[in-house]
């Protein structure tokens, strides 16, 4: 009989234990639901957890876009070198010659234009400048093609790609024959600032096509 109480009485004692438990487990619940604060259970150690943006209770201003600046344009990059001869009415490009494999000096392609012998003084510094030009072509009359109306006294100005000027005054014109052309009163090196003035002269030759004679035109520093 003891054995048989003693289990019963053991069944009763298990059965209101675990009624107390679930009580309890409720009880935490309703009291956890019902507080004021409810404590979230932490992360898992090395996770974090995500907290959602506050949503903005005012509208943000729309941003004003300015307007791009506008590039400022490059300068303009300077001109070519130039000659200007008011007496004969020219005012033309000059480009850089250099020699022949024969050793002559190049002439310019372009009728229009005249050529600086690049290897010679710079016009406007201590030296003999030569500038070539056409007297005429199959088109008709080029750039020097008034070149033996120069006079003693009348004004050439040579123009730098930099903008920086050389004036000349006509000294004096020679005409010779290209077969003595006088190269060293023409190239040598003279102490002040001198200019030639270069061109074709004399009669036509059908059989080399070219002139027999060259006109030079010397002048001085003004």
């Amino acid at each position: 009989m003891a054995g048989r109480l003693g289990t019963r009485r053991g069944r009763v004692l298990s059965a209101l234990a675990l009624a107390l438990a679930v009580t309890g487990v409720a009880t935490w619940r309703l009291t956890a639901s019902s507080g004021s604060q409810t404590t979230a259970p932490r992360a898992p150690e090395g996770q974090v957890r995500a907290t959602p943006p506050p949503t903005p209770s005012v509208r943000p201003r729309a941003v004003r876009r300015r307007a791009p600046k506008r590039a400022q344009a490059p300068p303009p990059l300077p001109s070519a070198p130039r000659i200007e001869i008011p007496a004969i009415g020219v005012k033309a490009h000059v480009i850089d010659l250099g020699l022949k494999p024969d050793g002559k000096l190049e002439v310019p392609r372009n009728y229009a234009e005249a050529g600086w012998w690049s290897r010679g003084a710079r016009p406007g510094l201590p030296g003999a400048a030569v500038v070539v030009g056409h007297v005429d072509s199959r088109s008709g009359p080029a750039v020097f093609y008034r070149l033996h109306e120069l006079e003693a006294g009348d004004r050439v100005r040579f123009v730098h790609a930099d903008g920086s000027t050389a004036n000349f005054v006509v000294d004096h014109k020679q005409r010779h024959s290209k077969n003595a052309f006088p190269t060293r009163a023409v190239y040598d090196r003279t102490p002040t600032p001198t200019l030639r003035l270069v061109t074709c002269a004399g009669s036509f030759d059908s059989g080399t096509g070219h002139y027999r004679d060259n006109l030079i035109v010397f002048a001085n520093a003004a």
